[in-house]
């Protein structure tokens, strides 16, 4: 059954530094691309990042550039998010998802999602 668990979510400082990870199964994730979301409280969900299955990354969000990095192992079959320079905007829960495709195209469709991981940033 195809599975996706982020985890590596918490409390941290304005300035600091959290890594996401997100952890496939049930599916070959060399095939796919892997997309990064969040969604704050009372606002909609937000792209963050998407990694093609060829390894080549996009930022979503002109908030997140230079500040955020993707990357995937394929061999441990996760995608990791690595966040750097974390500011209170950040806050939100992070998902990550997948769509039927291996390319990070503007129009992709993500269909299978993952049940999130909380990032807190605050003083």
């Amino acid at each position: 059954q195809l599975q996706l668990v982020e985890s590596g979510g918490g409390l941290v400082q304005p300035g600091g530094s959290l890594r996401l990870s997100c952890a496939a199964s049930g599916f070959t994730l060399d095939y796919y691309a892997i997309g990064w979301f969040r969604q704050a409280p009372g606002k909609e969900r937000e792209g963050v990042s998407c990694i093609s299955s060829s390894g080549g990354s996009t930022n979503l969000a002109d908030s997140v550039k230079g500040r955020f990095t993707i990357s995937r192992d394929n061999a441990k079959n996760t995608v990791y998010l690595q966040m750097n320079n974390l500011k209170p905007e950040d806050t939100a829960i992070y998902y990550c998802a997948r769509p039927n495709t291996p390319r990070c195209d503007r129009s992709n469709l993500y269909y299978y999602w993952g049940q999130g991981t909380q990032v807190t940033v605050s003083s």
